[in-house]
């Protein structure tokens, strides 16, 4: 605790509970935006890397129980219809982590915050943007695309998000996929920490402070989940991801 004292002062740690409280409902209404809650606003009082830090356990914690809530064998024959995706993503995400202290953090906001804000204005404007079917050349470039930012800032959520949507992937599938993609990208993340030195004997009671709150806003937004439709379900989903995008948009330009 008091290792924890040493990089935030009480009242900032309250504020940080909240923000995983916040950001687990979201997560368990909608599948994903944990991680982009928490660094956009741990990042608010914390610097960069601290927020990175402090969002990694949270986030393998939350997603393996999102993977698990319909049992391991649906969660394995997810990992065998998205194989590509995953593989490509593991292997860039591990690139990506070398890259933190590399490329400045605006460059990395808006290469991530465009993109995801044009999708989700075309898709909530009626225009779609859908995948009649697999293409492994998608699925390995999408795949690269969200490891490359999962590696260097914590975040794969949006272009994975946009990938499962442009599939036209009904609910419950998008919530376990979410759940495979994310809880495998999220060990090879702390993996990846562990050696960049983002995660260290300094950092480390951050990360675990933000596990318990983060799986209590889980539970709440799981409650909620049960009574939403999967059209209710899929715009909010685009909100949440516009909301995401535009927040990443603002960072980099105004920060």
């Amino acid at each position: 605790m008091d290792a924890l004292f040493d990089i935030m002062t009480v009242p900032q740690l309250c504020l940080a509970v909240s923000i995983a409280v916040f950001a687990g409902l979201v997560k368990g209404v909608v599948g994903f935006a944990l991680p982009t809650i928490i660094i956009s606003g741990l990042s608010t009082f914390l610097s960069p890397e601290l927020a990175l830090a402090g969002l990694i356990l949270p986030t393998v914690v939350t997603n393996f129980m999102q993977m698990l809530r319909q049992g391991a064998r649906a969660a394995w024959e997810s990992v065998k219809r998205f194989r590509v995706f995953l593989s490509f993503g593991l292997v860039t995400l591990l690139v990506g982590a070398q890259l933190v202290r590399v490329l400045p953090m605006d460059v990395m906001l808006l290469v991530i915050g465009v993109p995801v804000v044009s999708y989700a204005m075309l898709q909530l404007l009626g225009i779609e943007i859908t995948l009649a079917r697999h293409s492994g050349k998608v699925a390995a470039t999408a795949g690269s695309i969200a490891g490359l930012m999962g590696g260097m800032s914590g975040i794969w959520g949006p272009p994975t998000v946009a990938y499962l949507t442009a599939l036209k992937t009904d609910k419950a599938d998008h919530l376990r996929v979410q759940g495979v993609v994310y809880g495998l990208g999220a060990v090879a993340l702390l993996f990846a920490h562990l050696g960049s030195g983002v995660l260290r004997a300094q950092t480390l009671p951050l990360s675990f402070a933000m596990v318990p709150p983060a799986v209590l806003g889980l539970w709440i937004g799981g409650r909620l989940l049960d009574r939403i439709d999967h059209v209710v379900f899929r715009r909010a989903t685009l909100v949440v991801l516009l909301i995401a995008g535009l927040n990443l948009i603002r960072r980099a330009v105004f920060v």
